[in-house]
């Protein structure tokens, strides 16, 4: 025997090796935590218990609702603005079919000779704008505005009687589909008066 009063065996864990106290104590709260995870929950608490997983479910499928009727509404957008500019493509072909007819009533020689001609070419653009306006494509205003980035495109700048920073001259008119911009203008720009 000891002199602290226990046995040989009582300090001694199974291996043969002695077991301080710390150790002991630990071991006996395992033992005791196991006893009480083996003991069933009251009435109330499993109640409680499943309160809260309830509450957790709801709260899950309601996120999950939300996300779903968000993808939904992405989708319902995406799916309309691709129908909407499906013909972004053509219309663009069209207006340099726009724009080569106004060079060519531009390049005419004045006179009564072609004024037949060119009445022709000036009512086709004129019929041109109107279905291209029934699909929603409108020119940009710019001659005489201020020079907007987000619409035209600076292509130089010259000292002119317009007001510096304004659009003195448009090389090409510019157009929007709906409002998304298909084609900037292309101006050019005043720096003042010279």
């Amino acid at each position: 025997m000891k002199s602290d009063g226990k046995t040989e065996l009582e300090n001694e864990s199974p291996s043969g090796e002695d077991v301080s106290a710390a150790e002991q104590q630990t071991t006996d709260e395992a033992f005791l935590d196991e006893a009480v995870a083996d003991v069933p929950p009251t009435r109330d608490e499993e109640m409680e218990r499943l309160r809260s997983a309830a509450a957790e479910a709801d709260k899950r499928v309601l996120q999950a609702q939300a996300e779903a009727e968000n993808f939904r509404k992405r989708m319902r957008r995406d799916f309309e603005d691709q129908v909407k500019f499906a013909s972004t493509d053509l219309i663009v072909d069209l207006l340099q079919v726009r724009d080569n007819l106004n060079r060519a009533i531009d390049a005419a020689p004045s006179g009564e000779q072609g004024s037949g001609l060119l009445e022709g070419v000036a009512m086709v653009i004129k019929q041109m704008d109107d279905v291209l306006g029934k699909h929603g494509v409108v020119e940009i205003p710019a001659a005489g505005e201020v020079f907007d980035p987000n619409v035209h495109e600076a292509i130089s700048q010259i000292p002119s009687d317009v007001e510096s920073g304004k659009v003195a001259h448009v090389a090409v008119s510019g157009f929007k589909l709906h409002d998304r911009v298909i084609r900037p203008s292309q101006v050019v720009v005043s720096t003042g008066p010279a």
